[in-house]
Formats: structure tokens, C-alpha cells, sequence
């Protein structure tokens, strides 16, 4: 009697709507910010978005973890299971982005759209290097349904400054000061812990990626210009466009 063969590989097969563009098949483009709270990222992608309606570019705007459909999941494990598993988490947030992608961001870009994301994958994975995940594999998952964006920015921060605008705008909440790594039991004193160990993430991923930095320290008003300098040579190479002349309309 033949024995079946229990080494049978099953093929698998990416769904279509999941797959992306790569940047040179790219009708539209994609602009993402990275950062901690406080950096001025959310600030300048506002700005950004004036400036490039302003040209007459059709601009869409998405949020970390925003998914109508994802989110309240998030939010209902943090609030069961104080010690979340890290891995859970970059499941979840993973599955955020790739409803949203799939949803709303991939259509717009073939459309010829501008998407502008406030957070991205970097997030992902600093957040993840901070809890201790493998990097690496975090990549290997990240590089595959993760589109890579035309233009990244990095606004970079270092930890005590970080701390201070974080404590003044709001309550510090549980997992964004790290308290589910067991740090201390002192909430700013594991803010500052974890922050520490989020921020080496982001640099290490701005480097190797050579995402444009950009002083978060900065009063957004001096950092504007060179986000608009990049972004509009950027678009000078891409769609043969100035924009230059418009300026003034993203002033805010």
C-alpha cells in the first residue's frame, strides 16, 4: 500500500488586493512621517497636505492604527491583558495597516493620489525592538506587505525632550510608557526606559533605510522649509511640477 506523502508543500497565494506598487509603477505617491509623540510629524504632514492641495494634488490623510475594524480589537485586548504579548500587538497593528492599505490606500494610489501617513512600519518596528522583538523577522514580514513609500521622514527626538512634551500634553498612558516591560513600577521613570529603547529603534531603521531626518527639537516653523525643499524636489522629478509658488497657502 503507498503511504501518503505527509511532506506535500501547500502552495499559498498572496490575495491580489494585498499586493502593492512597486515605487517605479506607482501612479500616485506615498509620503509617510515616523516619530515619537511631540515630534512635529503630525504638524508638518498637515502642513504638507495644504501645500500639495494647494497645487491641485487630491491628497488622502491615514492614521496608526485608525481601522474602524482592527482598532476597537486593539483597544479591547490592552484593556483584558495589561501584559500583552509584543508579538500580539505587532499582529494587530500589522492587521491595522493592511485593512487600511487594502481599504483605502492602494485604490488612491492607483488613482494617482497622494497618501500621507502619520506613523508606518518604523513604528512597528521600534515598538517592537523596544519590547524585544527579532527585528529581523519582524522585517521579513514588514518588507514583504509593506509598501515602500516614495518619501520618508523621520522626525528624531531625544528621550528627555520626548518626556517632557508627552507628561505636559497628556496623562502618560500604560503601554505608552512601556509599564507592560516591567521597567519600574514609576510610570515616567519606565516612560523614559522604554522611550529610550523606541527611539534606538527608529534610528537604526532611519539609517538603514536613509529616511530624511529631521530635528524634532525644532520649532516646526524652521523644519517646514526642508520638508517642503524635499517633497518639492521630489515632485520636480516625478511630475515636472514647482512647488515652490505655493508655499505661503500651507502656512498655518
Amino acid at each position: 500500500m503507498a503511504r501518503k506523502n505527509t511532506n506535500t508543500k501547500v502552495a499559498t497565494k498572496i490575495e491580489p488586493s494585498a499586493t502593492f506598487f512597486p515605487t517605479s509603477e506607482r501612479p500616485g505617491t506615498l509620503i509617510i512621517v515616523e516619530g515619537c509623540d511631540g515630534s512635529g510629524k503630525s504638524t508638518q504632514l498637515i502642513i504638507l497636505q495644504k501645500l500639495l492641495e494647494a497645487n491641485g494634488f487630491f491628497c488622502h490623510h491615514t492614521e496608526w492604527n485608525s481601522n474602524l475594524l482592527i482598532k476597537p480589537l486593539g483597544k479591547e485586548i490592552k484593556k483584558r491583558d495589561p501584559h500583552c504579548p509584543a508579538v500580539v500587538f505587532d499582529l494587530i497593528f500589522a492587521a491595522d495597516f493592511m485593512e487600511r492599505y487594502i481599504t483605502e490606500i492602494k485604490g488612491k494610489l492607483a488613482a494617482g493620489m497622494v497618501v500621507l501617513c502619520d506613523r508606518y512600519m518604523y513604528t512597528a518596528l521600534a515598538r517592537g525592538y523596544a519590547r524585544g522583538l527579532n527585528v529581523e523577522d519582524q522585517r521579513a514580514f514588514y518588507d514583504i506587505f509593506f509598501p515602500k513609500p516614495d518619501l520618508a521622514f523621520y522626525f528624531q527626538l531625544p528621550v528627555d525632550v520626548a518626556a517632557k512634551r508627552a507628561i505636559g500634553r497628556n496623562p502618560l498612558k500604560w503601554y505608552e510608557a512601556g509599564m507592560d516591560m516591567s521597567f519600574s513600577e514609576n510610570i515616567i521613570d519606565s516612560f523614559m526606559q522604554f522611550q529610550t529603547r523606541v527611539i534606538a529603534g527608529y534610528d537604526q531603521a532611519a539609517q538603514s533605510d536613509h529616511l530624511h531626518i529631521i530635528d524634532g527639537t525644532k520649532p516646526v516653523y524652521e523644519t517646514t522649509p526642508d520638508v517642503i525643499r524635499i517633497t518639492a524636489e521630489y515632485f520636480k522629478k516625478k511630475y515636472h511640477v514647482s512647488l515652490g509658488s505655493a508655499m505661503s497657502a500651507a502656512a498655518v
